[in-house]
C-alpha cells in the first residue's frame, strides 16, 4: 500500500465521469488499499478514484461511526431521505468549503472489494460523505452544488471531509 498524490482542481479528470469497474482484478483492489491510505494520510473522510486520477467507479470512506472504513465499486444510491445542510469541503479543493444542502439519509448499493454486493445505510456525515464522493464519479464538485463557497483560513482547516 502506499499514498498517492491527490489530484486538486481545476484538473480536468475531476470533471469528467468515471468507468463502470467490469472485473475486480488485484490492482482494483491494490488502488482501494491506497486511496484508503491516501484518505487517512491527508485526514480525510472520503477519497474517490478521480481524485488520485483514475476514472474508475471507486470510492472509501470512513466517517469514524460504527461502519469504520468502506471500500466500495461501483456505488449507487438506491434510496434517500431527508434533508441536511451544512460545510463541506475536499481534498482536492483546499482552504474552501462550502454550504451544501445533501440528503440526510442514503442507501448505498455497491461491491466490496472482494465482489461482494454490499448495501449500507448511512446518515448524517456517512450520508454526506457518500453523495459527496459518488457526485465525484460523475465529475461533480462540491462547489458546484454549494449555495455559497467561502476560503477557509489555514489554522481552521482541521480534518478535511471528502
Amino acid at each position: 500500500m502506499s499514498i498517492r498524490i491527490i489530484v486538486q482542481e481545476p484538473d480536468e479528470v475531476l470533471h469528467k465521469r468515471a468507468k463502470e469497474v467490469t472485473k475486480i482484478t488485484p490492482n482494483v483492489q491494490k488502488l482501494l488499499d491506497d486511496m484508503a491510505d491516501t484518505m487517512y494520510d491527508a485526514e480525510g473522510v472520503g477519497l474517490a478514484a478521480p481524485q488520485v486520477g483514475i476514472l474508475k467507479r471507486l470510492i472509501v470512506i470512513d466517517a469514524g461511526d460504527e461502519q469504520g472504513l468502506i471500500k466500495m465499486i461501483n456505488p449507487e444510491i438506491i434510496a434517500s431521505e431527508g434533508e441536511q445542510f451544512g460545510p463541506e469541503g475536499c481534498l482536492s479543493i483546499p482552504g474552501i468549503n462550502g454550504d451544501v444542502r445533501r440528503f440526510e439519509t442514503v442507501t448505498v448499493k455497491g461491491l466490496d472489494r472482494e465482489g461482494k454486493e454490499l448495501t449500507i445505510t448511512g446518515s448524517g456525515l456517512l450520508s454526506r460523505a457518500f453523495q459527496h464522493e459518488i457526485d465525484h464519479l460523475d465529475g461533480v464538485l462540491f462547489t458546484d452544488v454549494a449555495e455559497k463557497v467561502y476560503e477557509i483560513a489555514a489554522d481552521q482547516t482541521g480534518p478535511r471531509r471528502n
